[in-house]
């Protein structure tokens, strides 16, 4: 694989580059790409439907949108939704995320700071410390917030009101929200991943944001190997520019796409070499499984929320892997991926 270091007019992200997760340079990039109104949003066709309608709704009665829980594997829109909602509103847009918030004067001083109507975020909303999310929960049902005031037997409770708004939570993980929270959002929605006719799409309106010249089958193969998720395919686009620029003829074809993301180590399912270690562990060291999550991050040096979270939705999605009550199993498909015969035990499975 080329690096920056033998080819220094090529970059290369150090990081793994088909993780759904964001990386340190993909924020201003992201930023330049982002949509800025549901109409210029691409895919999530129900997701989209039901926020038209509450956003609809909101503005003809002049109220504060319901409160909204948007769910499912990363890179898939979400804060960039929560956004457009801000925008279609036609109010501010408050972004935080949950680990950033220590204490309760953090959450207290940016809800009593919210303009009338206005649209707070909050990333990793499950990660949000019990203490801060019962602070929550009467600013969202009642537009209030009640503050203890001194310490021990002269301790008293202040109640502050603050402006109606609009609360945005989203999560990858929406099964360790609690009951309570969860049932003070009024509308939950879960992101899917996206088709490749959806990401082709992405790759040229993202293409001629930037100025790159793509063909519809350059885009196509960068589509196809983006896992079903937007942020992989604008940072595959990224790397393929730069390939195009460097040994190609500055535009992005189907050859050119294809001798690029074959230097990346991209496989034509996305995969890159993190996920044919996972499978091929399963495989040849435990038989195809059923083989525990936290066996597997301890012999692949990886933790178990970054399997759960990053690499399994996908391999999941695709049929390359299933989870049972007793740990992860390969299926036949990743066997024939791999050109492997399955163990006489494993085959039994199938």
């Amino acid at each position: 694989m080329a690096t920056a270091k033998n080819n220094p007019n090529l970059t290369v992200n150090r990081e793994r580059l088909v993780s759904a997760a964001p990386v340190e340079d993909d924020s201003s990039f992201e930023l330049k790409l982002r949509p800025q109104r549901l109409a210029e949003f691409i895919g999530q066709k129900k997701v989209k439907e039901n926020l038209a309608v509450a956003i609809e709704a909101a503005r003809s009665r002049g109220e504060a949108m319901d409160h909204v829980l948007l769910y499912g594997p990363p890179g898939l829109g979400k804060t960039t939704l929560a956004n457009i909602i801000a925008n279609e509103l036609g109010v501010r847009f408050q972004p935080t995320a949950a680990p950033l918030l220590q204490i309760k004067g953090d959450l207290t001083a940016i809800i009593t700071n919210l303009q009338d109507k206005q649209v707070l975020f909050i990333d990793e909303i499950h990660r949000l410390q019990p203490v801060l999310e019962e602070l929550l929960y009467s600013a969202l049902e009642d537009y209030k917030l009640d503050i203890i005031i001194g310490q021990g037997p002269s301790a008293r409770t202040h109640t502050l009101e603050v402006k109606p708004f609009t609360f945005v939570g989203a999560t990858t993980r929406a099964g360790l929200i609690s009951a309570p929270l969860r049932a003070r959002f009024g509308i939950v929605l879960r992101l899917e991943f996206y088709t490749p006719a959806d990401l082709q799409v992405i790759v040229e309106r993202s293409a001629e944001i930037l100025g790159v010249e793509v063909d519809h089958a350059g885009a196509k193969e960068i589509a196809s190997r983006s896992r079903g998720t937007p942020r992989i395919a604008n940072r595959l686009l990224r790397r393929v520019r730069d390939y195009a620029q460097v040994r190609g003829a500055g535009k992005i074809d189907e050859p050119t796409a294809q001798a690029a993301l074959e230097m990346l180590e991209v496989d034509q399912y996305g995969f890159d070499e993190v996920d044919r270690r996972l499978l091929l562990t399963i495989i040849e060291k435990y038989q195809g499984g059923p083989v525990g999550v936290n066996t597997l991050a301890a012999v692949l040096a990886e933790e178990p929320d970054a399997i759960e979270e990053i690499y399994e939705p996908f391999l999941m999605q695709i049929g390359f892997l299933d989870r049972t009550q007793r740990g992860r199993v390969a299926t036949q498909l990743a066997y024939e991926h791999f050109g492997i015969t399955p163990h006489r035990r494993q085959s039994t499975l199938f």
